[in-house]
């Protein structure tokens, strides 16, 4: 039988795809790229704001089609709508045939029909990787414990599990034979990592552990303010394949909507881990995510988070307009602000942000950077596109440079001799 797979929503949810995908193919399955000639379609959804539940309801209804235009006779929904929604879904969707939560993607075969199921055992090594081969996700965590006001995701993947290192190192290994090169490591909150099977945090340990491997790469998102500790960044600045990269979500830098919004340790523990992290590793890049018009949110706070951003000194910056999520603390607070105003901050920090990356690039110029190769640029022939060790995929500017002949996943050195708002162009030395 052929299945047909869907995956929206953030890396965490690319990840779960992937290992459904690797047990599917591994059992007997055959993916389809047309869901027209599947007779098992699944899409994985993301439930984390209205419009990602908009978006994959409207997948859902489109692909519903082909249970009578094609061949399909099992359409599943999994993932964080499925876990929250399942009950309204079935009854708003009698298109839908089973129901998959969070965290459950290796129960996938007991929805499907099958005769012997011939694997079960460590899913995690039969990954097929959606990402190019020379890049993967590594997922160290489910869940979080963090309850933000603003965030569904406790109740939509449940509470923070961290997975065992001696599991995590096995996945490594199995990633690394198959060619990749960058490792990305996500959670929820990456710096959490072990403190609830061993008592303390431990991505200090997992990264040390980790960098013994010979991944050209290895890269750490979503680290939470006031968790990055000397221990932490001791390790990044000792191991020269630990890219000098964070991603610190902050989402916003006035001290009032950080309390309002739940966040621990307020501003004092954004400026504590900003200013420690760039002691010891002094040409770090750092992204951030920042949230306008959350409730209470007036003119002079949204002004305290500009002049904020004008002095931290972010590398990249994602800009979001609170969205009023029902189930949420924050949903039910006072003065909520008008879509009209939301959307006009979004646009004005935006206007300022691309000012400031524009600045703050050319601190590149040039120096000869490590440079992954991505991919041939289609309108300039004899082009590359690339990344540095301070540029993540997808989310970040790109580095690019005359290199004819070049292959995807190759490294070359390049020396930056211009940069524009987001990206860095050079030639290769």
């Amino acid at each position: 039988m052929r299945f047909y797979l869907l995956s929206l929503g953030c890396a965490k949810n690319l990840v779960d795809s992937e290992m459904m995908t690797g047990l599917l193919l591994e059992n007997g399955y055959e993916i389809s790229g047309d869901p027209a000639l599947a007779e098992i379609i699944i899409v994985n959804t993301c439930g984390f704001i209205q419009a990602a539940k908009e978006e994959a309801i409207a997948h859902i209804l489109e692909l519903a089609r082909y249970k009578k235009e094609g061949v399909c006779n099992l359409l599943l929904a999994v993932g964080c709508m499925a876990e929250k929604y399942a009950g309204e879904m079935a009854a708003s969707m009698p298109e839908i045939d089973a129901f998959l939560g969070t965290g459950e993607y290796e129960k996938i075969l007991d929805l499907l029909p099958k005769g012997q199921v011939l694997v079960t055992e460590k899913p995690y090594l039969l990954r097929r990787l959606a990402t190019p081969p020379y890049s993967a996700y590594l997922k160290i965590a489910e869940g979080c414990d963090n309850h933000c006001s603003y965030c569904l995701i406790p109740q939509l993947r449940g509470p923070y599990r961290s997975r065992p290192l001696a599991e995590l190192l096995e996945e490594a290994r199995h990633l690394l034979a198959r060619g990749v090169k960058e490792l990305i490591l996500i959670a929820q909150d990456t710096t959490s990592y072990g403190l609830d099977i061993y008592g303390k945090m431990s991505i200090s340990r997992l990264l040390e552990e980790l960098a013994a491997l010979p991944f050209l790469w290895i890269r750490l998102l979503y680290s939470y303010p006031g968790r990055i500790d000397e221990n932490l960044l001791q390790v990044m600045a000792a191991h020269e394949n630990i890219c000098h990269y964070l991603d610190i979500p902050i989402q916003h830098g006035d001290e009032g909507i950080l309390q309002a919004m739940n966040r621990p340790g307020g501003r004092t523990a954004i400026d504590k881990s900003l200013a420690l992290s760039r002691k010891y590793l002094p040409d770090l890049a750092l992204r951030t995510t920042v949230m306008v018009g959350f409730p209470g949110e007036e003119e002079k706070n949204w002004l305290a988070l500009l002049d904020f951003l004008r002095g931290a000194g972010f590398d990249w910056v994602g800009v979001f307009a609170y969205c009023r999520e029902q189930d949420t603390a924050a949903a039910l607070l006072p003065l909520q602000v008008a879509e009209k105003t939301k959307m006009h901050r979004r646009e004005q920090t935006l206007e300022l942000l691309s000012r400031l990356s524009a600045e703050k690039q050319k601190r590149w110029l040039g120096q000869e950077l490590q440079v992954l190769v991505e991919e041939a640029v289609s309108d300039k022939p004899g082009w590359c596109r690339g990344r540095t060790q301070y540029q993540a995929p997808e989310v970040d500017g790109s580095t690019f440079f005359p290199g004819p002949d070049l292959i995807p996943g190759q490294v070359v050195k390049v020396k930056v001799t211009a940069t524009d708002i987001y990206d860095l162009i050079g030639e290769i030395i």
